[in-house]
């Protein structure tokens, strides 16, 4: 039994962790340099080390630096999420706006999708009446409105709208009334489609449903609910105008942006 243990356990490794200290230090810095470390090779290191973690450290702080100097100057990083399958922009109700004011920011939205709608709908009718003989200049020009109407209603209204609930500018309130206002305009126009300015059947208002219908049932049936969507639209959108004004003006927000326009045009004159 004796003759199992006369051996020491630890002589085929490198070290035995029960010898003198500084053996094992010796060996220590033999397995990673393949030969020992003298203490300038050590301290050596040891600077190089230091330098490192102080240029990580330097760096870690100018990035906080600038990030709260983009944060004091509104400057916000905004990821793109939504729609989730094929995320365009940026869109968090839920998280960024104050719950007081969601309901009203959901209607607003679902103020974009109608018009969304409204001209998508618009492309399909005409494509319709364009087959029937009606010519292409007006299938080209509901092209047109679609692809500037949605991104343009995007920039120019709802997302200044987006900002001003999130961070209660009052400029950026005023830039809403101001395009929100033309986007009323022309809904109401589509809805009623004159044939004055735009080409008239281009855009599916009660007029040219009502000339469509008794030559191509099938196309005036797209019109009236061209119409329809179009009738939609309006009415929701005024009452998302109405709305916020009402908070806008319960807020204290137009006596602020009176202000701000007063001290604008008093830095002008100076």
């Amino acid at each position: 039994m004796a003759g199992r243990y006369d051996n020491d356990p630890f002589q085929e490794e490198d070290v035995n962790p029960f010898a003198d200290p500084g053996a094992r230090v010796k060996a220590a810095g033999s397995n990673f340099s393949g030969g020992p470390l003298s203490s300038a090779d050590l301290k050596k290191k040891e600077r190089e080390l230091q330098a490192k973690e102080a240029e990580l450290n330097k760096r870690e702080k100018e990035l906080k630096r600038k990030e709260e100097a983009a944060a004091q100057a509104g400057v916000v990083i905004e990821e793109k999420n939504w729609p989730p399958l094929f995320p365009i922009i940026h869109h968090d109700i839920a998280s960024e706006i104050p719950i007081h004011l969601q309901r009203l920011q959901y209607v607003a939205f679902a103020s974009l999708l109608g018009l969304t709608l409204c001209l998508f709908w618009n492309v399909i009718a005409v494509t319709t009446a364009w087959i029937k003989g009606e010519g292409v200049k007006i299938w080209f020009l509901a092209i047109i409105y679609f692809i500037s109407g949605v991104p343009g209603a995007y920039v120019l209204w709802y997302r200044p709208l987006y900002r001003a609930m999130r961070t209660e500018s009052a400029l950026k309130f005023g830039w809403f009334f101001l395009f929100y206002l033309l986007h009323i305009v022309f809904v109401i126009y589509a809805a009623v489609a004159p044939p004055i300015i735009f080409k008239g059947k281009s855009l599916t208002g009660i007029l040219p449903a009502v000339d469509l219908i008794s030559g191509h049932i099938l196309v005036g049936i797209f019109y009236f609910v061209g119409f329809g969507l179009f009738c939609i639209e309006a009415l929701l959108s005024v009452w998302v105008m109405q709305q916020v004004y009402m908070y806008f003006r319960g807020s204290g927000k137009a006596a602020e942006m009176k202000r701000e326009a007063a001290r604008g045009a008093f830095r002008a004159a100076i």
